[in-house]
């Protein structure tokens, strides 16, 4: 028995093209194409000769979009999807703002200038990572950036069909070089407070620099908190008056163009929002900042005009004091790993984690812990392989 009708034409497919002569000098090329949304309709081109114009057909139908919609096609440039992917995370609602301005940073200044106007179908393996391994003698962070970018924009791409793989996912691994963590002593601890005093103490034009730095780097290395965790602290946080004087990490600040410095009602994760149990030199701290406090502002560290300060400034402000003091390895950051390096040598690993309001003890060992020079001192121990008379350092003769 026969088969039934005709097998209906393949998305995005076409069928014969037919050309004449419309006048002279003038021909004109058409066919049947079904669209993504499945409808079959007429597209036309034309052309000064009969070939020229079915050139301009396939042109024409290979770049096409599907009418009535914001479509992602294998036509579509990488500079389109990249506006795309940027309005879908901002509706979408489940990345910060801040995050989503240093991805559209990433995007204008590394990714577009170089790839912008290649098609999808042009972004080949090959061409992706001969871009992304070049960034490396550029600035290895750069590239790490780029990366994680463009694969999570070409991730929209595939889910939209206009891929149908990732090349980015084939590209060559990028990796960091290892640094190994490093912590401040006594001394150097030491070192920082002088500092700060010796900036404090310069004669300087404009009103007299306040005491928020020395109490913000008490703050930090008596909580291990984040610089904008600490920023973010408000009095209704803070209890002093109780028989273990606490604090509790529950923001952090942020910076938006449009919108300002502001603080966000919730820290960096779910982990970061916890109680810390305040030593003696921060609840001094805070008592005295707490009785000379004036205004209505509810911020512990408050600006002189009552406003949250901005992170970068207070890095800023950070950066000139260490400045010619031998201290230029010393971040904010370092306090927070000083911390961690501490509580993991009196105590262990997994208390510096949740201290540091980490998810992982494996990311505080890795990248906050400073490891020991020397091995832990095991010597008594290892003396029992030693056998006979452990105590006499004598070894058992073999047996016979």
């Amino acid at each position: 028995m026969a088969g039934g009708g005709r097998p209906p034409t393949d998305l995005g497919t076409w069928g014969e093209v037919r050309t004449r002569q419309v006048r002279p000098g003038v021909f004109r090329s058409r066919t049947r194409i079904r669209d993504r949304d499945g409808i079959l309709r007429q597209v036309t081109a034309t052309g000064t000769t009969s070939s020229a114009a079915q050139r301009a057909l396939r042109n024409k139908l290979v770049d096409r979009v599907t009418p009535g919609r914001e479509s992602i096609t294998a036509a579509t440039t990488i500079s389109k999807l990249a506006d795309v992917w940027l309005d879908f995370l901002r509706s979408e609602g489940r990345i910060e703002n801040t995050t989503i301005n240093e991805y559209e940073r990433v995007l204008t200044n590394t990714v577009l200038p170089q790839l912008g106007g290649l098609r999808l179908r042009e972004t080949t393996t090959s061409r992706l990572d001969g871009f992304i391994v070049g960034l490396r003698a550029k600035s290895a962070n750069r590239q790490r950036k780029a990366k994680v970018v463009l694969g999570a924009m070409l991730d929209m791409a595939v889910r939209h069909d206009a891929l149908i793989v990732n090349p980015v996912r084939q590209t060559a691994r990028v990796t960091r070089p290892k640094t190994e963590p490093r912590s401040l002593s006594a001394a150097d601890i030491r070192r920082v407070r002088e500092a700060v005093q010796s900036r404090m103490a310069q004669a300087r034009p404009g009103p007299k620099l306040s005491n928020d730095m020395a109490d913000i780097v008490d703050v930090m290395l008596a909580t291990g908190a984040r610089i904008g965790e600490v920023l973010a602290l408000r009095w209704a946080d803070v209890e002093l008056d109780g028989e273990r004087p606490r604090l509790t990490i529950s923001g952090t600040i942020k910076t938006e163009s449009g919108r300002g410095t502001y603080r966000k009602a919730s820290p960096k994760s779910d982990t970061s929002r916890r109680t810390i149990v305040l030593p003696p030199f921060a609840v001094e701290v805070l008592h005295t900042r707490r009785e000379s406090r004036t205004g209505t502002t509810d911020a512990v560290f408050p600006t002189r005009t009552g406003t949250w300060h901005q992170v970068s400034n207070v890095e800023r402000r950070w950066r000139q004091i260490r400045k010619d003091t031998g201290l230029d390895w010393v971040t904010p950051h370092v306090f927070r790993k000083t911390v961690a390096t501490l509580i993991s040598e009196e105590v262990d690993s997994e208390t510096a984690s949740q201290q540091l309001g980490h998810s992982s003890s494996s990311i505080t060992r890795e990248f906050y812990i400073v490891k020991p020079v020397i091995a832990a001192d095991v010597a008594d121990v290892l003396q029992q392989l030693a056998g006979g008379d452990a105590s006499a350092g004598q070894v058992a003769p073999a047996d016979e």
